[in-house]
């Protein structure tokens, strides 16, 4: 009983012993020795093949290490380790299967493995199927986005395995979502890839399409007789039709060797003077070749002693045409493939396009509140006061700037904001009271020396930025919580900036709406608006509300400015981008009344967005477009979509 225990635990190690050596990676690397040893691009991939799917515990280290340049070979006897440097002339080798050390060597006793980037990107794919299952979070998303980046049938088996193991919600949808779009491109199985492709025919991703459309790319053929069985035909085509030319189609011809070329004019003066014989070509004298019918006579003379490629007349080219078949096929084999491919980008294609009008009217909105912003200020000066500030813009600028500013104090992006809007309020709105005492309240009823004026002080603004703050754009740096964008899908996304712009011009809205409404001041103004001598006749002073208005709008333009400052560069031009827009706004709108303010902006803000919609390669032509409809529209409503009515509307 002893012997037989023994005998039978000696065949069980001697089992454990032959399953150990053949899961061993030392004697794979041996049988590929010449090959890694001179690591060849050409040769080297079916050596990396072997040793990915070896089944050896050691097969990712000797990977990894190869591609980390850390793999040595031992010259005397070419056996592979990992090297690590202990001084410039010695390094300690390491045995990939124990993973002892096996002694310390000098450097002219080894030759390190150094893969070019080609050899190390062939590596980095065989590693995936490693990765895809190593327990370090990083690596498993390395591994996805390596096959995102270079897919590969053999990649689809291993990323499937790894599913079902992954503990990571995100990486595991990741790895659904790329195992999909895998077996759409890669899988055997047809029914699988149409079932795969049924699945994402709704999801607008680029990823999807860029899986679909090489399904549906088409080649052009032509063969003799009748289409070849087989073959998935995308369409017939006619020579002559818009879809092939009949150039087109005989030149098909001739690169499939089906038919002779045509001889050109510079072909025929080449094959005449390569056979000039005494004076003469074909029987006719030099000198009377000038002339293309001579050339041609010539020429057919050359072609019948078989001297030259003969002539191909259109008859020729019309039989020629007439006798083969012209057809597109798919790289596709398969119809099944091919037809649900079709069908579902005919859907992401109706998709894609609804959501580009969502994202184009987003933009729109965005644009509005923008100029809307801008906008409201220049509403209260020139809408209800009558006065031209061309200075509005040099205001919004002065916020920008105070923005600036309170960052350079207030590190805090997020408490510097909410410091610097009512500082640029503050501001701007002395600014403006200072203005409408020293200047504007001497030029009432005077709307050229107004403008005149303003235009100067603009320019004075302007050059006393650029004296304080110097030439070069300003940083006004959003908080944290404002970076990136609201992404609905890979078509539609908005920043966050500029829905804070958009709330915050309801916001604005909102407070002129009260001021107006609700406030002493709001009361005056319309009193003032309407009919400044019996508003004065009632107590009302219009010279202080003249100048509070104006203040008011000021610093609804330096609030603008600080808003607008976060997605723009901050300089001393900045008013520039926006005072024409803003003075459209208003006119367009109407003088004097928010609500035709806000219209303006929409419009002002929807049109050009429309525009480009319908010629998305051409922006500037959707400003040119804008401002030829505006003058239109100012001919048919002078006043606006909402007129005024009071001393702004007969002003």
């Amino acid at each position: 009983m002893i012997r037989l225990f023994l005998a039978g635990l000696a065949v069980l190690l001697s089992c454990l012993t032959a399953t150990a050596e053949e899961r061993a990676i030392q004697p794979l690397l041996q049988e590929y020795h010449e090959v890694i040893a001179k690591s060849s691009r050409k040769t080297i991939a079916p050596v990396i093949n072997a040793i990915a799917t070896s089944g050896s515990p050691k097969a990712q280290l000797v990977l990894e290490t190869w591609t980390a340049k850390a793999m040595w070979m031992r010259k005397s006897d070419g056996v592979f380790f990992v090297g690590e440097k202990i001084d410039s002339k010695n390094y300690q080798l390491i045995d990939f299967d124990s993973g002892q050390v096996v002694g310390n060597y000098p450097k002219k006793e080894l030759k390190q493995l150094k893969p070019n980037s080609g050899i190390r990107a062939m590596i980095a794919t065989a590693l995936v199927m490693f990765q895809l299952s190593d327990p370090d979070k990083a690596k498993r998303h390395g591994a996805l986005t390596s096959i995102q980046r270079d897919p590969e049938a053999a990649l689809l088996a291993p990323l499937r395995a790894s599913i079902e193991t992954e503990p990571d919600a995100a990486l595991k949808a990741q790895k659904q979502r790329l195992e999909r779009l895998l077996t759409i491109g890669y899988d055997d199985n047809t029914q699988a890839r149409v079932a795969a492709i049924e699945e994402m025919s709704g999801d607008l991703g680029v990823d999807v399409r860029a899986t679909l459309n090489p399904l549906v790319a088409t080649t052009r053929d032509v063969v003799p007789g009748d289409v070849p069985k087989g073959v998935n035909v995308s369409e017939i085509l006619t020579p002559g039709t818009e879809s092939l030319s009949e150039t087109e189609a005989y030149d098909l011809l001739v690169a499939k060797g089906l038919s002779p070329a045509r001889v050109s004019p510079d072909d025929i003066r080449t094959a005449l003077a390569a056979n000039i014989d005494g004076g003469r070509v074909g029987g006719i004298p030099v000198a009377q070749l000038d002339k293309k019918d001579a050339r041609l006579r010539a020429y057919v003379v050359l072609a019948q002693a078989r001297k030259v490629p003969p002539l191909v007349t259109q008859a020729d080219i019309d039989a020629a045409l007439n006798a083969h078949v012209f057809f597109e096929t798919y790289f596709e084999p398969s119809v099944d493939v091919t037809t649900s491919a079709n069908q579902a980008l005919d859907t992401i294609s109706l998709k894609v396009g609804m959501n580009q009008t969502l994202d184009l009217t987003l933009d729109a909105l965005s644009l509005a509140s923008i100029y809307f912003l801008a906008a409201i200020g220049l509403a209260i000066t020139f809408g209800v006061m009558g006065v031209i500030n061309m200075a509005h813009g040099e205001f919004i600028m002065m916020g920008a700037y105070t923005g600036y500013v309170v960052q350079q104090i207030i590190p805090d992006h997020t408490v510097s904001i909410i410091v610097a809007i009512p500082l640029a309020f503050a501001v701007t709105f002395a600014a403006g009271v200072a203005m409408e005492r020293l200047v504007i309240r001497w030029l009432y009823a005077r709307p050229l020396e107004t403008l005149l004026a303003t235009f100067g002080i603009s320019i004075a603004l302007q050059q006393l930025a650029k004296n304080i703050f110097g030439t070069q754009a300003r940083p006004l740096t959003a908080p944290g919580w404002l970076d990136g964008a609201f992404v609905m899908n890979d078509v539609v996304s908005i920043s966050y900036i500029r829905i804070a712009i958009f709330i915050l011009a309801l916001v604005f809205l909102g407070v002129f709406l009260f001021i107006m409404k609700r406030t002493r001041l709001g009361l005056e103004t319309r009193a003032v608006t309407q009919n400044p001598r019996m508003a004065a006749s009632m107590g009302i002073n219009p010279g202080k509300v003249n100048m509070l208005t104006f203040g008011l709008g000021s610093g609804i333009a330096g609030i603008a400015g600080v808003a607008i400052g976060l997605f723009a560069k901050v300089t001393s031009e900045l008013g520039n981008d926006y005072i024409v827009q803003s003075f459209m706004t208003v006119v367009v709108g109407g003088v004097g009344n928010i609500w035709g303010t806000l219209a303006g902006a929409a419009m002002i803000g929807f049109f050009p967005k429309g525009i480009e919609w319908l010629n998305p390669s051409n922006t500037l032509a959707a400003q040119t477009y804008m401002i030829v409809f505006i003058i239109i529209f100012i001919q048919f409503r002078p006043r606006g979509i909402i007129a005024l009515k009071g001393r702004a509307a007969g002003d």
